[in-house]
């Protein structure tokens, strides 16, 4: 019998894809349009779903290695430690999968190697609760991190994809998350392309991301699951898009119900497919017959979609024989391996931000006789995990990791003293005197899961995941006050996926440490840069407003006023920021012949203190004579290097045209001769980073001829 063309592994895969597609009835075609794929027997295509997470580790699937959720992993700021982290994510889908191939002949929901990670919205109001899942606030920063990341996750075989990554929610989407299956983002062509089409470009462009996922919005009167604009306009047009793009989960239906743009779901399952939607995250593509008989699609529109998405599948060696596919053989026991766990802790320990150290309290000194631990977080493991997120039987929490480093001979007593939201019924506790009788008190406090997340997760949240307040609990401000009064010495270890604004507790304590959702290494972490055997290096990847007095309300979408580029208030602590128990020197800023075409820039930075540390160089622009609106700095470079006591290294950056080039009102770049300033330094510009203690900043003015 001869084999059929799709299965010939030396034929081109779109050859294979349309020979296959040429032999199913629309029916078996339609059984292929949903997440949850049916099977055609026949042609020995397996059932398959393409709903699976890696956001920071293989996501609901049993035991996985977990990393520090996405916001956490962006305050490395560390783009070759992602590469890695997202190396190891698909080195364990790819283990999964097999396993579960071998198992049941077929992969269910969280078990396919479709991964709809990274999210790429920009972060630009603290107020919600998916930030979290985010690379912060700026599209350059995010396009740099999630590339690095999507890179990881799929591999650079010329052939075969290690796993499919996904960039989402395209576009313009980061909430209020009650009204996200409502609302109409309107934005200026400015905003659009300056801030919110950035990262999805570069993971397109660059990191060749293989699939696209939109958002349940619409964004200028277009549902985003079908908007003309953004998927055939500039997605599949301008960028030349080739992998397939999937709804978000029921996105479909909110065109009928919600967003009332169509009259049922025939009409919807006709409006995404004709503008470029090829996979339905819900039920409304199995109306695709209807559909075509009313006469509002085709079949040819049909195929055209599953091209695309079973594209994927064939890059995945979905059909091919084992000994084909070079990640087949990946076996089983990589999964939450040791060597696995140490870059988690790896993660972790890069991911934590010195915001706060009076006096040098931090690191904990070798002389301290007794500690204290406390707060509500303190033994907590939902702190550890954010939001979609793996498990492990080895996670560590805060008290754990604390207890594990203590040195022997030094006191230790716990309790957790409040509760993480509600105000605690038992007035009098002991937790004073013991805060009394320590010489450093440690108080665990922040936020969690059960605070801020997705739509319907957060148990505690009553906006649906978002936040009414950026405070902190008044549980817990009312805690640290009293243990304030009582005379303790505290260390606020802060977790959280979101800005905090702290008031008066940042005045009331000695040190703070924000320390995200740190993952399962995460208590291990913090004890080590708690008590000084790895100095804190993470940066902030967003800006700390002081209260929400200071931003614009979270339903608009113009970025006046937002995030630290046009953000003219000054902050709690601004974007980059993030102290070490060292001091780092700026020197020999050379900027070789400026000039549209692009040019050279080196820096010298020193260490010029006594500890071993890393510090995150980086590298800010800002247009002084443009007649356009622009932003007031802008990131353009960054990197995170190591540096021994005296030592010194050069980093250098290449600033492209592109970098010289503001948006117009169009939404175009232009051409734009003036005076530019460079600003190189371990912060974002501005007084707040250097009166928090951020190194000196060079400067260079330079003219644009």
């Amino acid at each position: 019998m001869t084999q059929p063309a799709y299965l010939n592994v030396d034929l081109p895969i779109p050859d294979r894809v349309r020979d296959l597609i040429s032999q199913m009835s629309l029916d078996e075609k339609v059984g292929l349009m949903s997440h949850p794929a049916h099977g055609v027997p026949r042609l020995g295509i397996p059932a398959y779903n393409y709903w699976n997470e890696a956001l920071h580790g293989v996501a609901r699937n049993g035991r996985a290695t977990v990393f520090p959720q996405a916001i956490g992993m962006a305050a490395t700021w560390d783009k070759e430690l992602i590469y890695q982290i997202a190396t190891v994510i698909s080195d364990e889908a790819r283990a999964k999968y097999h396993a579960a191939l071998k198992r049941n002949g077929y992969t269910a929901q969280y078990q396919g190697l479709t991964f709809w990670s990274p999210n790429v919205n920009i972060f630009r109001d603290p107020r919600w609760g998916r930030g979290q899942e985010t690379w912060g606030e700026d599209p350059f920063f995010t396009g740099e991190m999630a590339s690095a990341f999507v890179r990881g996750l799929q591999g650079d075989h010329p052939t075969y994809l290690k796993a499919a990554a996904c960039a989402k929610h395209y576009a313009v989407h980061s909430g209020p998350e009650k009204d996200r299956h409502v609302f109409n983002a309107v934005v200026s062509e400015r905003d659009l392309r300056e801030t919110y089409l950035p990262a999805f470009k570069k993971l397109v462009t660059e990191a060749k991301v293989e699939s696209v996922m939109g958002a349940y919005n619409r964004t200028l009167g277009e549902p985003c699951c079908a908007s003309r604009l953004l998927i055939e306009d500039i997605l599949r047009g301008e960028w030349g898009f080739e992998g397939h793009f999937v709804s978000d989960c029921g996105a479909l239906a909110d065109f009928h119900l919600n967003h009332k743009v169509t009259k049922d779901a025939a009409e919807s399952s006709a409006l995404a497919l004709k503008n470029g939607c090829d996979l339905g995250c819900d039920h409304v593509f199995n109306e695709i017959p209807e559909a075509i008989e009313r006469g509002l699609i085709t079949e040819a529109d049909v195929d055209r979609a599953l091209e695309r998405t079973l594209g994927t599948r064939f890059k995945l060696g979905m059909f091919d024989p084992d000994e084909k596919v070079p990640f087949a053989s990946i076996p089983a026991d990589v999964v939450a391996c040791e060597a696995h766990r140490k870059l988690a802790y790896r993660a972790a320990a890069e991911s934590v931000v010195l915001l706060k150290n009076k006096d040098n309290i931090l690191p904990i000194k070798p002389s301290t006789r007794k500690i204290f631990v406390t707060g509500p977080t303190a033994a907590s493991m939902e702190v550890l995990l954010g939001n979609y997120y793996g498990f492990n039987e080895h996670m560590i929490t805060l008290l754990e990791g604390i207890t594990g480093r203590l040195p022997e001979g030094m006191g230790m007593e716990y309790t957790s003293g409040a509760l993480l939201k509600h105000p605690r019924e038992i007035k009098d506790i002991w937790a004073f005197g013991m805060a009394q009788s320590a010489d450093v008190t440690i108080v665990c406090a922040g936020q969690s899961s059960f605070l801020e997340g997705e739509e319907g997760e957060s148990l505690l949240s009553p906006h649906n995941g978002d936040r009414e307040s950026i405070s902190l609990p008044a549980s817990q401000v009312d805690y640290i006050k009293e243990l304030a009064i009582h005379g303790a010495k505290i260390v606020l270890v802060v977790t959280g996926g979101s800005p905090i604004a702290l008031g008066e507790v940042e005045e009331m304590v000695d040190a703070i440490v924000f320390v995200w959702y740190p993952g399962m290494e995460g208590g291990r972490a913090v004890a080590d840069v708690l008590f000084g055997d790895v100095a804190p290096a993470g940066r902030l990847p967003i800006t700390f407003p002081k209260s929400l007095d200071q931003l614009p309300p979270f339903d608009d979408y113009n970025m006046a006023g937002r995030t630290y580029r046009y953000m003219t208030e000054e902050p709690l602590y601004p974007f980059g920021f993030g102290l070490s128990y060292t001091t780092f020197s700026y020197c020999n800023l050379q900027v070789a012949s400026p000039s549209l075409p692009g040019f050279e820039v080196a820096v010298t930075v020193e260490n010029t203190g006594a500890v071993a540390a890393d510090e995150v160089v980086q590298f800010y622009l800002s247009a002084l004579e443009s007649r356009l609106p622009v932003p007031i700095s802008q990131l353009v470079g960054f990197q995170r290097i190591h540096l021994e006591p005296g030592q010194g290294k050069t980093v250098k950056l290449t600033v492209t045209p592109e970098m010289l080039m503001p948006f117009n009102e169009d939404g175009r770049q232009v051409v734009e001769p003036g005076k530019f300033r460079l600003t190189v330094g371990g912060c974002s510009p501005g007084g707040r980073g250097l009166a928090l203690g951020a190194s000196q900043p060079l400067t260079c003015e330079f003219q644009i001829p």
